[in-house]
């Protein structure tokens, strides 16, 4: 347990964090920078002073500058995972509809890591690149675990590839929706909700989905 000073109500406290909280602390500290600036240009120095704690301390739970912002990528990305986590009250088609609405309203209120994650220059390093697949991977197997298909079906593999790239698609689609508004928030929802059957040209998903 270590001891560290926060400010609350204008008021400097003293409390006590374990590793896994200090390090909780300081990775929630770097997202929430996100929202002023590029991941690339968030400073160890400036999470240090936040969290009041010493530069050298901050490197007591990160090996590097590089394995933070990385940290920091993992974060966001799980909690983007559980923000799209589909609602299994709902039909099939209003579930991919909800958490369709749920992607969207989750990038425009974390607008500025959403585009620093996708679009900065630290989205095209091999770690960076790595993490946003792993969650493609992990939103498209969350999908096809929802469809009425056995696990043996020969047109599996062929869909789940057509899932992974719809969501890359859903991806660069709200980038582009966000920086230039050209159709409401409702149109786009249905751009994005109808384009999966269309590209994945499967009429099990599209059966599944009008049922």
């Amino acid at each position: 347990m270590v001891d560290v000073s926060i400010r609350s109500t204008g008021e400097t406290k003293r409390v006590r964090l374990s590793p896994e909280e200090r390090r909780l602390q300081l990775i929630t500290l770097g997202a929430e920078m996100l929202a002023e600036r590029p991941l690339e240009d968030i400073s160890v120095d400036d999470i240090a002073k936040q969290a009041g704690i010493s530069r050298g301390l901050l490197f007591h739970y990160f090996a590097s500058k590089q394995e933070f912002h990385e940290a920091i990528a993992r974060h966001v990305s799980a909690e983007f995972y559980t923000a799209v986590m589909p609602n299994r009250d709902l039909s099939l088609f209003d579930m991919l509809r909800d958490s369709i609405e749920r992607f969207v309203d989750y990038a425009t209120e974390h607008s500025a890591s959403y585009r620093s994650v996708l679009r900065g220059p630290a989205s095209v390093t091999p770690d960076m690149v790595s993490y946003v697949n792993e969650t493609r991977a992990a939103i498209a197997d969350l999908i096809v675990s929802e469809l009425p298909l056995p696990p043996d079906d020969p047109d599996l593999a062929r869909l789940t590839l057509a899932i992974r790239g719809w969501i890359a698609f859903v991806e660069e689609t709200i980038i582009t929706w966000m920086a230039e508004k050209p159709i409401t928030r409702e149109q786009l929802v249905d751009l994005l909700v109808e384009s999966l059957p269309a590209l994945a040209l499967s009429p099990a998903l599209i059966a599944a989905l009008q049922s």
